[in-house]
């Protein structure tokens, strides 16, 4: 009976997103992975480029409008010589995270691998070592995911075309757009056939083309109809900051929970393909000198348990520095977040969005029969909310003790509840029937 309940669940998955994203079908490879990434609800970003040098962000060559031939230059000062792949993927397992994005090539040009396409990359560097065969190599060893982010614009290369963004770095515009594209598929070629099991693509950079009068044409579906050809379970998400077009296979939002436009990049409706939410650790993405405005832990896990209540994956970035290290304050987050995840997970990993909101202190996730209320404040001294079905018993997670209840008109109601100061979540199993 559960082989057959499986089948249906899955012929039913292909048959949504088939209708859903016209005439892309994902294969069930794809539709496994897409199971897995959503059970999964904490990976961990890492933007790394020849940005951490200057310390000053990954949009640095954009903002300070610097000629990218001078730019480059720091590529010959470029040597991590403390990177460790190994403790990086360790840290992160700890930490409770499934999955790593890491930047494979952000927006400066600068390739984190051996590629073959181009010059600008990791090779030509006094360091002069793969650090993606590396991390790869880790992450398969350590059964972590490896997702790669892949920037589709360019402040570098001059067959781009330029769009709204690096406009001061020195490019003449002579673009060649079917050459650029020619040269973005034989790089994702090569991230999909050298580098072992890809998780997902994580695409940055259509906004670029937003403001134009006709608009751009990036041939997205021929591009990612070339990724699950030759990895069919690679997840593929764009960053695009709208609703998902034909061939994708997760949602992404930008610093914003769905449902949430706050950051003002997240407004698009949310569709039913599994979700994520990208969000900093503290303010930028790339390393940042100055930006030691690191969120608290129990700021990142509330964070987390919020996104997990919109059905959610959570995204934390981390911007290692140049010498090839993680900050020490962000691995004292992730140590942290990876203690709580320890005691607290079966509340978040494999839950689905819960039936019960009362604005960001009283939120939910569900997994079979039971809703866990996450109480994100210690100020609630007792519950009211909605709730639907028969109620077998309600209990305080940490200890399984009993609470009181009554469930009238629709209505749950804890008449008393005791939560201890500084708590970061308080966690109520509500078992149906």
């Amino acid at each position: 009976m559960k082989k057959l309940l499986a089948l249906l669940m899955t012929v039913s998955c292909m048959l949504t997103a088939q209708a859903q994203n016209g005439g892309y079908t994902p294969t069930p490879e794809n539709l496994k992975a897409r199971s897995e990434f959503r059970d999964s609800r904490f990976g961990i970003f890492l933007h790394w480029g020849l940005y951490s040098v200057f310390g000053q962000g990954e949009w640095y060559m954009t903002n300070a409008n610097i000629n990218h031939a001078e730019y480059a230059k720091v590529s010959e000062a470029f040597y991590p010589h403390r990177f460790d792949a190994a403790q990086w993927v360790a840290a992160i397992k700890a930490s409770g995270a499934r999955y790593i994005c890491f930047t494979s090539r952000h927006h400066e040009g600068f390739s984190m691998w051996d590629t073959k396409q181009s010059d600008y990359n990791i090779m030509n560097t006094p360091y002069g070592k793969d650090v993606l065969r590396m991390l790869a190599d880790e992450c398969h060893r350590q059964d972590v995911k490896l997702h790669l982010y892949y920037s589709h614009l360019d402040w570098t290369s001059e067959d781009y075309p330029i769009g709204r963004t690096g406009r001061g770095t020195g490019r003449e515009g002579r673009a060649n757009w079917a050459e650029y594209y020619a040269f973005m598929n034989r790089q994702l070629t090569e991230l999909l056939t050298n580098y072992g099991e890809i998780g997902a693509i994580w695409f940055d950079g259509v906004w670029d083309h937003d403001s134009d009068s006709v608009p751009f044409d990036w041939q997205l579906e021929e591009q990612y109809a070339l990724i699950h050809r030759l990895q069919p379970a690679c997840l593929v998400g764009n960053n695009h900051h709208q609703t998902p077009v034909d061939g994708e296979d997760i949602q992404i939002f930008e610093r914003d929970v769905p449902g949430e436009n706050k950051a003002g990049l997240s407004g698009q409706e949310i569709s039913r393909l599994p979700l994520e939410t990208c969000q900093t650790m503290n303010g930028m993405w790339g390393y940042k000198v100055v930006d030691q405005n690191y969120k608290s832990t129990a700021e990142l896990i509330r964070l987390l348990v919020r996104t997990s209540a919109k059905g959610a994956n959570l995204l934390l970035n981390v911007g290692p520095q140049p010498d090839g290290t993680l900050p020490a304050t962000a691995l004292s987050r992730l140590s942290e977040m990876g203690e709580w995840l320890a005691v607290n997970g079966s509340s978040i990993y494999g839950t689905e969005a819960g039936e019960v909101v009362v604005g960001d202190s009283i939120v939910s996730t569900r997994c079979g029969n039971v809703t866990y209320l996450h109480v994100l404040s210690d100020k609630v001294k007792r519950i009211e909310v909605p709730f639907t079905g028969k109620v077998k018993r309600v209990v305080a997670f940490s200890d399984k003790q009993r609470l009181e209840y009554r469930l009238r008109d629709g209505k749950l109601c804890i008449p008393e509840i005791n939560i201890p100061e500084e708590t970061i979540d308080y966690i109520i199993e509500i078992h149906k029937k």
